[in-house]
């Protein structure tokens, strides 16, 4: 269950920083539209005909940031339960508070698009997170490779 775990959390750190370079994507190629003398408007976007200019980006960040990461941070969530390790639920619950922060944020974007600086912010203390959850499970298992007695009731007393 710790593999699983931690398979998890790095995950959801891993699938911010894809979702960081599909949003730069998106945007770059937007950005060189724009320089060639192209129009970005809703009806461009609507249409996906803007073939290499980045809207999948847009696609593979609303995927991963919708779908993938909040799935992946409440499977961690249930996961931690079954994990014997100080901290786990904790962090586990951390990271699934701040991914449903980060959803809210990127769906009211739109109403206000100064929200945007705390989305990106936002992201950073997801991977953060995530890997502060990961990396408590191996100092875990480092500890208890280093005295089994003593982990053993550190587990059983958490």
């Amino acid at each position: 269950m710790r593999k699983l775990y931690s398979g998890l959390a790095w995950t959801v750190s891993g699938a911010v920083v894809v979702q960081a370079a599909a949003i730069a994507f998106a945007f770059g190629g937007m950005l060189n539209l724009i320089a060639e003398g192209g129009v970005v408007d809703k009806a461009l976007l609507e249409s996906f005909q803007a073939a290499g200019v980045g809207e999948m980006g847009f696609l593979v960040h609303g995927l991963v940031g919708g779908v993938l990461i909040p799935l992946v941070a409440v499977a961690l969530l249930v996961v931690s339960f079954f994990v014997r390790v100080r901290g786990a639920k904790l962090w586990a619950a951390i990271t699934l508070g701040l991914v449903v922060l980060q959803v809210t944020l990127g769906f009211s974007i739109v109403g206000s698009p100064y929200l945007g600086i705390i989305h990106g912010a936002n992201a950073l203390a997801i991977v953060v997170a995530g890997a502060v959850a990961a990396l408590r499970v191996r100092r875990a298992r480092r500890t208890e490779a280093a005295s089994p007695e003593e982990a053993t009731s550190d587990a059983v007393s958490a």
